[in-house]
C-alpha cells in the first residue's frame, strides 16, 4: 500500500486500540499485575501474540463461546487455536475427568481402558498401532527418532513454512537463493547445527521433492497435508499422489502431521485422501484439548521399530516421557474418540463451515477486494491476496500484516475472536448460524471501515520473514 494507506490504517488501528483498553479495564489490569511474575506478563510468551494493547484475560470458555475478564463474551473462531476445536468443555470430557480423577492421575502403567483406546484410534484414524505423548511435538520428535533407527539415515526432510511445533530440527528456513538449508535466526538457544541434517523444499513443488529423495539419505518426509501455520496452503490436485510414489520409489518414509488438518474431516485429512502414511501425529484436539498427543504406524513399521529397540543396548532411548498416556488422559481420550470424533459432529462442522466460507466470498466480491478465502475442512482462513497461495514464499510475497492486525483487533473489538496466526477461522460442533451471522456483520462493519483504502494496493506489498 502507498504511504497514506498505511497512515489511514494505523489511524484507525490505533482507533481500535483505544477501544479496547476502555472496554477491557479488567484484562489491562491483570496484565500489569502478572508483569510481577511471569515473562511477558503470561504463562506461555506465545499467548502474548495477539494484537492488542493487552492479553485478553480468560474467566469462561463454554462451547464455542469465551468470556473474558471483563464480562465481555465473543463468539470464537480461534477455539485454542484448533485446542479446542470441538467445543471448549465439550460435557462428555468433563464427566470423564472428574470420574478420572477420583481413581487416579498417574501411574506410569497402562489403565485397564487401554486396549479399548487402542482399539478407537486404529477405527478413528485407520492405523493399527499406536503410542502416545504430551503433546505433537513430543510425538514430532519421538517419530524422528523412530524413522532415523528403523532407516539408518540421518536427513529429514519438510517442507518450506511448515509447522511441526517446537521441533529443532524442522525450525530451520530455506535459502531462496540456493535452495539449501539455513538456522533460522529467531530460534533462541540454538547450538546444534541442524541445518546440516534437514532439507527444505517448497511446497506443491514435485521437481524439488524428487531432488531432495533421490541422494538416498532421507529418513523421512515430514509433512502436514496442507501448509497451516504459514496462511493456509492446499496441495495441488495430485501432488500427494506423486510426491508419496517418490517416497516409496526412494525409500523415504512419510510422516504425516494431521494436528490442525484433523480439522478436514473424520479421521483426517489423510485418511479422507487416502494418503496411506507410514506415520500419523495427531495433537491439540485429539483429547478435545486436554494435553495429549499420539503417534500410529503401520505393522511394517512396528516390527521395524521393536527391531530396533531389541538392538539397541539397555537404558534410556530418548523416546516417551514419564506422564505420556497417564489414566486421566486415556480417560478423556477414550470420551473425545466416543463423542467427539463422529460423523454426527463433522457433518455439522463443514455444512456451517461451508456458510461461513460462501458468505465472505460473497462479501468480498461485492466490495471489489483482492482478497480470497481457502478452507480444508472446518478450518479456513482469510487472505489478503488475489489467489489461493501455492507455497510459503507465495504467501511471504503477499503477506500484509498491518491489515491482518487491523482485522483481528477490530472483530474482537465486536465480539468475535479469530486465531492471532494470519485470520485464521475454525468452526466447531458447538458454533451456531447465530455465530456466524454475528461473524459475517462484523465483517461488514470491517469492509465499511476499509472503504477509505483502495480496493487494490498501488504497488506490490512487501514480503516478510515467516
Amino acid at each position: 500500500m502507498t504511504h497514506s494507506d498505511t497512515d489511514t490504517l494505523r489511524a484507525i488501528q490505533h482507533t481500535e486500540r483505544e477501544r479496547f483498553i476502555a472496554s477491557h479495564p479488567r484484562s489491562m489490569a491483570l496484565a500489569r499485575d502478572a508483569q510481577q511474575h511471569y515473562l511477558f506478563g503470561v504463562p506461555l510468551h506465545w499467548m502474548r501474540d495477539w494484537p492488542s494493547p493487552a492479553t485478553l484475560f480468560v474467566a469462561q470458555a463454554q462451547g464455542a463461546t469465551l468470556t473474558c475478564a471483563d464480562g465481555v463474551g465473543y463468539a470464537d473462531f480461534c477455539l485454542g487455536d484448533t485446542g479446542a476445536m470441538f467445543g471448549h468443555s465439550p460435557p462428555a470430557l468433563a464427566h470423564a475427568i472428574g470420574e478420572q480423577a477420583a481413581r487416579g492421575l498417574t501411574c506410569m502403567l497402562p489403565a485397564t481402558n487401554a486396549a479399548v483406546v487402542g482399539g478407537l484410534l486404529s477405527k478413528t484414524f485407520g492405523l493399527p498401532m499406536w503410542q502416545m505423548a504430551l503433546s505433537a511435538s513430543d510425538a514430532n520428535r519421538f517419530v524422528l527418532r523412530w524413522a532415523r533407527a528403523i532407516t539408518a539415515r540421518p536427513q529429514l526432510l519438510v517442507f518450506d513454512g511448515c509447522y511441526h511445533g517446537a521441533v529443532d530440527d524442522t525450525l530451520v528456513d530455506m535459502d531462496p537463493l540456493t535452495g539449501g538449508t539455513l538456522p533460522r535466526a529467531s530460534v533462541l538457544g540454538q547450538v546444534h547445527n541442524h541445518a546440516a541434517f534437514t532439507r527444505v523444499v517448497p511446497f506443491n513443488d514435485l521437481p524439488a521433492l524428487e531432488t531432495a529423495l533421490k541422494q538416498g539419505d532421507v529418513a523421512c518426509l515430514l509433512a502436514e497435508p496442507a501448509l497451516t501455520n504459514f496462511g493456509l496452503v492446499p496441495p495441488d490436485t495430485g501432488f500427494w499422489e506423486q510426491a508419496r510414489a517418490l517416497c516409496r520409489e526412494h525409500g523415504a518414509l512419510f510422516v504425516c502431521d494431521e494436528t490442525h488438518t484433523v480439522s478436514t474431516a473424520l479421521g483426517g485429512y489423510a485418511r479422507a485422501h487416502r494418503l496411506d502414511p507410514d506415520f500419523m501425529v495427531v495433537g491439540k484436539a485429539v483429547a478435545g484439548g486436554l494435553p495429549c498427543a499420539v503417534y500410529g504406524f503401520t505393522h511394517d513399521m512396528a516390527e521395524r521399530m521393536v527391531q530396533a529397540k531389541n538392538a539397541a543396548p539397555e537404558g534410556h532411548s530418548g523416546i516417551g516421557t514419564t506422564l505420556a498416556g497417564n489414566a486421566l488422559t486415556l480417560a478423556v481420550l477414550q470420551a473425545s474418540l466416543e463423542h467427539l470424533h463422529t460423523a454426527a459432529n463433522y457433518a455439522k462442522m463443514l455444512d456451517l463451515a461451508s456458510v461461513l466460507e460462501q458468505g465472505l466470498r460473497d462479501r468480498i466480491a461485492a466490495s471489489g477486494r483482492p482478497w480470497t478465502v481457502t478452507r480444508l475442512g472446518a478450518r479456513m482462513e482469510l487472505q489478503f491476496m488475489s489467489h489461493t497461495p501455492r507455497n510459503a514464499q507465495d504467501v511471504r510475497d503477499h503477506a500484509q500484516s498491518e491489515l491482518e492486525a487491523f482485522t483481528h483487533l477490530f472483530m474482537l473489538n465486536r465480539g468475535v475472536l479469530l486465531t492471532p496466526f494470519h485470520s485464521m477461522m475454525l468452526v466447531s460442533p458447538a458454533t451456531t448460524l447465530n455465530d456466524v451471522a454475528q461473524l459475517l456483520a462484523v465483517f461488514d462493519e470491517l469492509l465499511a471501515a476499509l472503504r477509505a483504502l483502495p480496493a487494490r494496493p498501488a504497488t506490490a506489498p512487501a514480503s516478510r520473514s515467516a
